[in-house]
């Protein structure tokens, strides 16, 4: 009996272990292609680090892509150009990063299958401390910028 219990308190522990990830909420997600025969997409969301240690997005990783990059705007020569952040994206506690278009965001490129309105993608998001976080992340082709929209 007691080797029972010890097994339980045991995998209690194992299974309360990753709650650095607990303390980064993903909010607002959806992601979208320019059309259902492009060959990228991107998405876009609210990321809040509730925890007391700062992070940073280092990666992200998605079935539906061959690659996945961390990706951002910066004006060169008087001209905005998309560029990958190798180094990732900080995440300061307390607050909230937010990837929008026109500015960070995770982009999507060698699609597998066509982003269509309404269906949902599966997202895993790499922090340095935090770890691996997977999401549902569903497709709006009509959201347009703005409110709600990043």
């Amino acid at each position: 009996m007691s080797l029972k219990l010890a097994l339980a308190a045991t995998l209690g522990l194992v299974l309360a272990t990753p709650a650095l990830a607990q303390e980064i909420h993903i909010r607002d997600a959806y992601a979208r292609a320019a059309s259902p025969m492009a060959s990228s997409g991107a998405a876009f969301m609210l990321i809040e680090n509730i925890g007391d240690a700062d992070d940073r997005l280092i990666g992200a990783s998605s079935p539906v892509a061959q690659l996945v990059q961390l990706h951002t705007h910066r004006e060169e020569g008087g001209v905005m150009k998309m560029v990958h952040v190798e180094d990732g994206v900080d995440l300061q506690a307390g607050e909230i990063l937010v990837l929008q278009r026109g500015g960070d965001h995770v982009m999507l490129m060698g699609l597998s299958e066509p982003f269509e309105q309404g269906k949902e993608i599966s997202l895993t998001l790499i922090f340095e401390k935090s770890g691996e976080i997977t999401i549902n992340v569903p497709v709006d082709l009509d959201r347009k910028p703005g409110k709600n929209g990043h």
